[in-house]
């Protein structure tokens, strides 16, 4: 007989502003039923590019993905958190930590950590070359 893993419930963080909800329906499923990494890698971009918008007055571009981990399955009506914070600011770029929760459908009130993240994004002119962020920005 094999166990049902179940991680311990996770607290929500309280140093980082929720910036996203999101419920992942059946069609955003792989072949083994689970929520598609590549669905949820654009909700975490979505996700990620909410602070960094507020500072760049303009347009701005994903540069890197510095680090994405996925520590639990996300599923089908799992109502899902996303936190961010910003975690540098350069001269032309802030880098982003982003946090994502699930509260499982059945089990509501009850988060699971599923996937953390670190992006930078890049403020960029109308020829889609950097340029500076123009306000000074609070780091977490």
């Amino acid at each position: 007989m094999s166990a049902v893993f179940s991680p311990p419930p996770a607290a929500l963080p309280t140093d980082k502003e929720l910036v996203l909800k999101v419920i992942p329906m059946p069609a955003d499923t792989n072949g083994n039923g689970d929520i598609f990494g590549g669905w949820v890698m654009a909700q975490v971009d979505l996700a990620g590019s909410v602070l960094p918008a507020r500072y760049m007055q303009g347009r701005m571009a994903t540069v890197a993905v510095n680090e994405f981990v996925f520590k639990q399955p996300v599923r089908v009506g799992d109502i899902l958190s996303f936190f961010a914070s910003v975690a540098r600011v350069g001269n032309t770029s802030i880098t982003v930590q982003v946090e994502v929760y699930a509260e499982r459908f059945s089990d509501q009130g009850r988060y699971v950590k599923v996937t953390e993240a670190k992006l930078t994004y890049v403020a960029i002119d109308d020829q889609g070359r950097p340029r500076a962020v123009p306000h000074p920005v609070a780091t977490a």
